[in-house]
């Protein structure tokens, strides 16, 4: 994961591509600002699996403000947070549709055993294993309780 964003970053360093260079600058930066907080915690550098999540929570930085721009009729700013959304969106894996998140959550729930509210965790913590950054589990989470409840 790490490689492929730093290929891009040179890609588009070298075609002059300013919003792809400053986005995938941006993205290099928290990395890098990770990793250094990780190392005084006595961990190692971020796994693909922590990229990804890092690259999530970017995107949905964005798409607050983006909603925030829209509404008070900033096109220009607008504009500028759907190219770096859909910029971001090139490394992360396709998300799953409304139906295949169900059967995922289902699946999980037969998985796990999961008989109640209490058992959630072990639900989330098995979507998160088996759909890593494909699922907003903002959202699951109400979908699985629901499922349990």
């Amino acid at each position: 994961m790490r490689e492929a964003i730093d290929e891009a970053y040179k890609t588009a360093l070298k075609a002059r591509d300013q919003r792809r260079t400053a986005t995938l600058r941006a993205v290099n930066a928290a990395i890098k600002d990770k990793d250094i907080a990780n190392r005084g915690e006595g961990k190692g550098p971020l796994a693909s699996e922590d990229i990804l999540v890092l690259l999530q929570k970017m995107v949905k930085q964005r798409e607050e403000s983006l909603a925030i721009y829209t509404q008070a009729g900033r096109t220009d700013l607008a504009t500028v947070e759907k190219e770096e959304i859909d910029i971001l969106n090139e490394f992360l894996p396709k998300g799953l549709t409304e139906a295949e998140v169900e059967e995922a959550i289902k699946a999980a729930i037969a998985k796990t055993g999961a008989a109640g509210a209490k058992d959630m965790g072990k639900v989330i913590a098995s979507l998160k294993a088996d759909y890593p950054g494909r699922i907003d589990f903002g959202k699951a989470s109400g979908k699985v309780k629901a499922a349990l409840g």
